[in-house]
């Protein structure tokens, strides 16, 4: 059945209802940014912006912009990598996690380190000797230039959605603290305004200054966070034993779930299967984050960044978990963070705490922290959809036309006016966001979160074949990216409930979880890919 239209939604009707309410008497229980808040904020983009201007003076152009002369050390990219896979959604539900559950996240940990591993030594190799700044040039090479475009589409409409959202989701909370409320001019402000700081730099310094810059938002985020946890931890007032002994009697410290679960992401089963299938595609196929590894001088050195940032993110991780736990414990002791808490806790509790416990100043060293989380998604997603969208589409386009090749320089400044297109395109993304709500009635946090696995399933489908067998072809390979999109959408759960009848009766197994989504399509969709006969492809 079609829904009846609902009136337009604000992004404040994004969220829910008990969160709406508490961020009302959040905003009634603080004037907003001091003077000294937004002091600090402004210091903080200013010296980000200042960094990329840095980087700028190298004057790299070519493949150089994107992949700065594949000259970066280990442990800066490491450390890159890291602060791109903390986003603000991170920065946000990490302590909303370890404050309504427990320590079972931290098990992806492990398909995390697995991943690594898997494409450090197998995908990486590969894709340093195709030689392209795109990792698309690989497909490209092998199955011709339509689905080396084909790949690259693939991904730059994911990144969009994704990158988009999030970015969306950074600008409620900095609108809300900043000037009360998350509609109208104080949100298109916010959302402006961390588009266009992550723009600038990236468009002066390529992708050297979205490492660098990363580094220091790193430090920034890790920082901002130890503050707020040792301010919070003075205020409990209790010792290490009588904590431990209250989370572990709570059960708030179980990480292992060795359950087979077909309905819950968070076991061991899950993780070690599904989640390492997403995240080799993450890291493997996708554009965004596997280029950071492309910066490194040979795929081994790639290979131990990708793994030093697996390990350098336990400690991060359980620093954003244990935020929550700590939230946890206070309510506990003190009653809810607000009056109106309930009891189960909610995705803005950290938030809610910035607001009603931190010092001036403070506020705005914890909204850097936010700021850095966003940014430090959004630059990266910016040089990887530039990238792409210059070795994928721009060249084999001019190449099929009889055009020559464009001079590195005039290709750079071409790749700064793309940067700008898909900063434009992705604010202008988040802005329909405060007016656009899915019919499914999912948050749009997990929209956010979730919807890359559309694209991760036929690009891994693609890959694998690519890597692994000696079939395919590029039709079967454009097959596979739809095919991935159509699993996924089956197997959502408002799609599972109107088909799943049709074929079990009203007694059928639930919505599968996500790991077991990302499972299922990946196999499907690299199935569909080696059914294609082996073709000539034609030189990129």
């Amino acid at each position: 059945m079609t829904p009846s239209a609902p009136e337009t939604p604000s992004a404040a009707d994004l969220l829910p209802s008990s969160s709406l309410e508490q961020l009302d008497l959040a905003s009634q229980a603080t004037n907003h940014f001091h003077l000294l808040d937004w002091a600090v904020v402004g210091a903080y983009l200013a010296v980000v912006v200042l960094v990329g201007a840095r980087m700028s003076r190298r004057k790299e152009q070519g493949d150089d912009f994107f992949l700065a002369g594949r000259s970066m050390p280990v442990w800066a990219v490491a450390v890159s990598t890291l602060a791109t896979a903390v986003s603000a959604a991170t920065f946000i539900g990490g302590p909303q996690q370890g404050y309504r559950d427990d320590l079972g996240y931290l098990t992806f940990k492990f398909a995390g380190l697995a991943a690594f591993i898997i494409v450090g030594f197998l995908f990486l190799p590969a894709i340093f000797r195709a030689g392209t700044p795109s990792i698309y040039g690989l497909v490209a090479q092998r199955f011709g230039n339509s689905a080396g475009a084909s790949s690259a589409i693939m991904f730059g409409l994911g990144r969009l959605l994704a990158s988009g959202a999030r970015l969306f989701m950074t600008a409620i909370p900095f609108a809300l603290v900043a000037f009360g409320e998350a509609t109208g001019p104080p949100l298109v402000f916010a959302i402006i305004t961390v588009a266009g700081v992550a723009c600038v730099y990236t468009m002066l310094g390529g992708v050297r200054a979205v490492i660098w810059t990363d580094v220091l938002q790193a430090c920034v985020l890790v920082g901002t966070v130890s503050v707020a946890l040792i301010l919070l931890w003075g205020k409990i007032d209790t010792t290490p034993s009588e904590a431990w002994g209250t989370l572990v009697d709570a059960g708030k410290l179980q990480m292992i779930d060795w359950s087979f679960s077909w309905t819950d992401p968070y076991t061991v089963w899950g993780a070690a299967i599904g989640m390492t299938l997403f995240l080799v595609a993450a890291y493997g196929t996708d554009q965004d984050l596997a280029q950071r590894l492309l910066t490194c001088r040979t795929p081994r050195k790639a290979a131990w960044a990708g793994i030093l940032s697996n390990l350098i993110g336990w400690p991060v991780t359980i620093l954003f978990l244990g935020m929550g736990l700590l939230l946890w414990m206070e309510e506990q002791k003190n009653g809810p963070i607000l009056p109106t808490m309930a009891s189960a806790g909610d995705r803005d509790v950290f938030l809610l705490y910035i607001l009603r416990d931190l010092p001036l100043g403070v506020r705005g060293l914890m909204m850097a922290g936010l700021f850095a989380a966003a940014m430090s998604s959004l630059d990266s997603a910016l040089n990887a959809l530039a990238a792409s969208t210059t070795s994928d589409i721009v060249r084999p386009w001019r190449k099929a036309r009889g055009l020559a090749a464009m001079p590195p320089a005039d290709e750079t400044r071409m790749a700064r006016k793309i940067i700008l297109g898909w900063t434009i395109a992705l604010a202008a993304f988040a802005i329909m966001c405060a007016y656009w709500q899915t019919a499914s009635g999912e948050t749009l946090l997990d929209f956010a979160l979730g919807v890359m696995v559309f694209a991760y399933a036929g690009l891994l489908g693609v890959f694998a074949t690519v890597l692994f067998t000696s079939r395919g072809n590029a039709t079967s390979a454009a097959a596979a990216l739809v095919t991935g999109i159509i699993v996924v959408l089956l197997l959502q759960p408002f799609a599972w409930n109107w088909w799943m009848p049709w074929f079990a009766g009203e007694d059928h197994l639930a919505p599968p979880a996500f790991p077991w989504r990302m499972t299922i399509a990946s196999i499907i969709t690299f199935i569909v890919c080696v059914l294609g006969r082996p073709g000539t492809a034609r030189a990129t």
